[in-house]
């Protein structure tokens, strides 16, 4: 105890005898988080650790404890739902070493079911077109998420004044979310406030939208002229247009990716992805499109083929 004391290691039994309960509490009130974010953990807490770990204390919390419960979890729950139950526990947890009520984290290190992985599906131009006629007047929606990569969240929170007619721009400064019924404007995910290009085949329709009206009004709007909302949207007319086209299932977070696809097909290094998906880093575009970019092996492979015909042709002229 000495030793812990001096290298600062030490902690004090009588300050785990607190439940995890009271440090869900502390740990819900993480102030960085969205509003989309602290709903879904208040109910990851309320449904899954509350009921298991609420009323335990932290000292008593052990590993083969915790995961004897993720073994249970695993048996009903699909494998990136336990994933982020396990996540949410080792969360509050980590608040209790930082205040030294616990000297290490028992949910660390748990063995955890592999998750399923789920092929990311990519339209191609021909598919977007069906989907967009399919749409019919709502078809300039399609055609800015799938050719801008905007998250539905920031094309819904684009307001007259983020437009930028004259560099055919969206000026990306804040997103909104329906969170409980309620809707929550916030800065964009990663807080990456970004100039997004449009192509210019959509610049009469986008004119027309802005033309005469307020500049605080929203660009897009529903039939009834509110703030677009997900849930209302595929509702009304984007599911039955997916399933039109043949893309039945299709969400509009698809077209996200959509977007990603055809930039990258028609020559768009990965910085230039980034920089339009908004991404924080180009490593992170690299990750989650890393399948788009595998014909840029075969280019590697091709010019390592032809540096060794060069040093070959090379040799035989020294000969």
């Amino acid at each position: 105890m000495t030793a812990s004391d001096v290298t600062g290691a030490f902690v004090d039994p009588s300050r785990g005898r607190v439940t995890i309960s009271s440090i869900a509490d502390v740990w819900l009130q993480t102030p960085s988080w969205t509003e989309s974010t602290r709903a879904r953990n208040r109910s990851i807490v309320g449904t899954y650790i509350i009921p298991r770990w609420g009323s335990v204390r932290v000292d008593r919390v052990a590993y083969e404890t915790v995961q004897a419960w993720v073994n249970e979890l695993s048996l009903t729950l699909a494998p990136t739902t336990v994933h982020k139950v396990a996540g949410v526990l080792r969360s509050i947890l980590r608040v209790a070493v930082k205040s030294r009520r616990i000297a290490v984290n028992p949910a660390s290190d748990l063995e955890l079911p592999r998750p399923k992985v789920k092929a990311r599906r990519y339209l191609d131009a021909c598919q977007v077109e069906s989907l967009a006629e399919a749409a019919d007047e709502h078809s300039l929606l399609v055609y800015v998420l799938a050719y801008t990569g905007l998250r539905f969240g920031e094309l819904a929170g684009l307001q007259v004044a983020n437009v930028d007619l004259m560099r055919r721009r969206f000026r990306v400064e804040r997103s909104v979310t329906e969170v409980n019924g309620a809707l929550v404007y916030s800065s964009p995910k990663d807080h990456q406030r970004r100039s997004v290009p449009y192509p210019a085949f959509l610049d009469d329709e986008i004119r027309a939208l802005v033309s005469g009206r307020s500049l605080e009004a929203p660009l897009f709007t529903s039939p009834l002229g509110g703030v677009l909302r997900s849930r209302n949207v595929r509702r009304d007319w984007f599911d039955l247009a997916a399933k039109i086209a043949g893309v039945e299932g299709l969400t509009p977070h698809e077209l996200r990716h959509t977007a990603a696809s055809m930039a990258i097909s028609a020559g768009a290094t990965p910085l230039g992805v980034q920089r339009m998906l908004g991404h924080e880093k180009a490593s992170v575009t690299l990750d989650v499109y890393s399948d788009l970019f595998d014909s840029d092996l075969d280019d590697v492979s091709n010019r390592m083929g032809a540096l060794r015909s060069k040093a070959s042709e090379g040799k035989m002229r020294a000969i």
